[in-house]
């Protein structure tokens, strides 16, 4: 694995500017790697021993998935929105997980690691490479409760939701007295009032002059 600066730059420039969360999710992954014993988790062959879960979605989840490689689209990158500054680092391999959480106590401490900055966001960011891992974050040896359909690779299975006939994948259909249905028919749902409708321009494609 590359080294904490050149990761820093790195995951900073991906995700637009450089953060106290940028560090925070640097240091996190770094560390969650090599709590299960991944060197370079970009690396083909241990990407595929890789699943990460993380609870948030801010700067830190970005910094996360830009160190260890992982991706939604791969389904590596497990999102649950918790809204805590928090990520869990699965070894496919051996088993071995762990839950890194960013503490509290790490933000009234900047002062005393970084005291000639002045500034608080600059501060914290300064404090947050400098300070030992032990007052950066708390550790929790887990077990994950892993699904056959939670596994990176091909779709494992399909089936049609009863109501609207959408297809679902991967096991996210729900039961409800003895039909299947998707969640949107569940009313569990983040959008309300679905309604389908035509748009300008529905019957292009690409390679139509109409993409501009």
């Amino acid at each position: 694995m590359e080294n904490f600066e050149v990761l820093l730059e790195a995951s900073a420039r991906a995700h637009g500017h450089l953060c106290s969360g940028q560090v925070v999710g640097v240091r996190m992954a770094m560390l969650g790697c090599r709590l299960i014993g991944l060197d370079d988790p970009t690396r083909h062959d241990q990407i595929k021993k890789l699943l990460v879960y993380v609870e948030m979605d801010r700067c830190t989840a970005d910094a996360v998935a830009h160190v260890t490689g992982v991706r939604l689209g791969r389904r590596s990158l497990k999102f649950l929105d918790y809204g805590i500054m928090a990520a869990t680092f699965l070894n496919l391999d051996t088993g071995a997980a762990y839950r890194i959480l960013s503490t509290e106590e790490a933000q009234a401490l900047a002062s005393r690691y970084a005291p000639e900055i002045e500034g608080k966001s600059a501060q914290q960011l300064a404090a947050y490479k400098r300070m030992p891992e032990c007052v950066l974050f708390k550790v929790q040896k887990v077990a994950v409760r892993l699904d056959d359909c939670d596994l990176p690779g091909p779709t494992r299975k399909k089936i049609a939701c009863s109501n609207c006939g959408q297809l679902v994948r991967d096991g996210r259909e729900v039961l409800v007295d003895g039909r299947v249905l998707c969640k949107p028919c569940t009313e569990q749902a983040y959008f309300t009032n679905a309604r389908e409708v035509s748009w300008p321009g529905m019957e292009q494609a690409p390679g139509d002059g109409g993409d501009a």
